[in-house]
């Protein structure tokens, strides 16, 4: 089995965030940075070379493969925001209708810039995600 690249990192996620570029997409990863240590209550950690995430489950597979995760998180990647709601989309619809400009795949939430959407509107989402996560996975 190939082996899971994205580990919990010892580097600094403040110093990760310092190097984003343009200036306005460091600013969005400050106030998400902000938000989700607010809305889980815990320290943020990077995960691989560019995930900031928050919490942290087991998982397993039905190939055996197993591994760790956060629980949820972002990634100020260049082309946008990548906001990891874990649980994915399907119980959040009547959130995502009220968000703002915005795209989903599987348990990604892309957003070009918080200006873009409903800022306790996203509040609401990421809250809900990472206690349906914790409840699922950290009975």
């Amino acid at each position: 089995m190939a082996e899971i690249k994205t580990k919990v990192s010892h580097a600094s996620v403040r110093d990760f965030i310092n190097t984003i570029e343009p200036e306005a997409k460091r600013q969005d990863a400050f106030t998400l940075l902000t938000l989700f240590e607010k809305i889980t209550g815990e320290k943020a950690k990077l995960w691989g070379s560019s995930i900031i995430g928050f919490g942290q489950y087991h998982y397993t597979y039905d190939s055996g493969q197993e591994g760790d995760a956060c629980l949820t998180g972002f990634s100020p990647r260049k082309a946008n925001l990548t906001i990891y709601i874990m649980p994915g989309f399907k119980q959040y619809q009547d959130l995502l209708e009220k968000l703002g400009k915005h795209k989903t795949s599987v348990s990604c939430l892309y957003i070009n810039k918080l200006s873009d959407i409903d800022i306790d509107v996203l509040s609401q989402l990421v809250k809900k995600g990472y206690i349906d996560m914790k409840e699922q996975y950290l009975k």
